[in-house]
């Protein structure tokens, strides 16, 4: 079984109730964060666990909206480690991720200086280590695979989606991306396909040009959806509602969903779960 929690399901525009972009998944003892949104730290530990529980962090691109926490998950996975010579965090992303962690380390060189100069048993900087991929195969560990391949949030490239894959149980993270072949192929008959949507209906009405253009490079509901059909998922679970559900309307974007994808589909707030099972055998956590 592979856990599937919407830690954040918020986009650039701040929420009160709606953290950044982020995806914990939870598969064969390991634990996978996707993206890391501002205030990814509250909902892990509303999730029952931290940055020094992570196994690898993964990144679909470099847009602000999903890194801004990333010195934060860095840092405090530094601090928050006790064990003697920690391994460093693995860090996944397409190419540019090196250069961002590398000056995100810069930013935060006074802090780490303090830290080390404060507390005996902190001698080097935050141990990471960043892979640069943007096809194939990347982590096969303890019953674990993982493998991405290229999506489309042009002009954002190159960005990525992951396929995360466990004992005959497998969820796909689509990160931003219209609809596209190399999506379509990595998610063909996966478990689940996590996918950031917007609301273009609403969308388009709004006056602001600067809001309209991310029509451009975002999947509308009924575009994931279709995705979802093509690729014959069993869930799809949509995040990163633009603009924010308002109370009460998450039937209706479920409803839109439904008009082109006809299994189960799922619209939940921060820190919703599904558990996600083998072949067809895939429900909500707690059903």
């Amino acid at each position: 079984m592979i856990e599937v929690t919407l830690l954040g399901t918020g986009s650039p525009i701040p929420d009160a109730n709606r953290a950044g972009p982020s995806t914990l998944v939870r598969a064969g003892g390991q634990t996978f964060l996707i993206d890391c949104g501002r205030g990814v730290q509250q909902r892990l530990t509303g999730a029952g666990t931290g940055a020094n529980a992570l196994t690898a962090l993964l990144l679909t691109h470099l847009h602000s909206d999903h890194i801004a926490d990333l010195g934060d998950v860095i840092i405090t996975r530094w601090v928050s480690t006790f064990t003697p010579d920690p391994a460093p965090l693995p860090i996944i992303g397409p190419p540019g991720t090196a250069e961002v962690v590398e000056n995100t380390l810069k930013a935060f060189g006074f802090d780490i200086g303090y830290r080390i100069a404060h507390h005996a048993d902190l001698n080097s900087p935050p141990p990471v280590e960043v892979f640069e991929y943007t096809d194939g195969p990347v982590w096969d560990r303890d019953g674990v695979q993982i493998r991405v391949a290229p999506t489309d949030h042009r002009p954002v490239a190159p960005t990525i989606g992951f396929r995360i894959e466990h004992a005959g149980a497998s969820v796909v993270l689509a990160g931003d991306t219209v609809p596209c072949e190399s999506l379509d192929a990595l998610a063909s008959g996966a478990g689940a396909l996590v996918h950031t949507v917007i609301r273009k209906d609403l969308i388009d009405a709004m006056p602001m040009q600067r809001i309209r253009d991310i029509c451009d490079y975002h999947s509308s509901v009924e575009q994931a959806a279709e995705t979802a059909t093509r690729a014959g998922v069993g869930i799809l679970i949509l995040t990163h509602y633009v603009p924010a559900i308002a109370p009460g309307a998450e039937d209706e974007w479920r409803a839109l969903a439904a008009t082109a994808f006809d299994r189960q589909i799922e619209v939940g707030d921060d820190l919703h779960r599904v558990e996600v099972h083998p072949g067809v055998c895939a429900k909500p956590a707690g059903s």
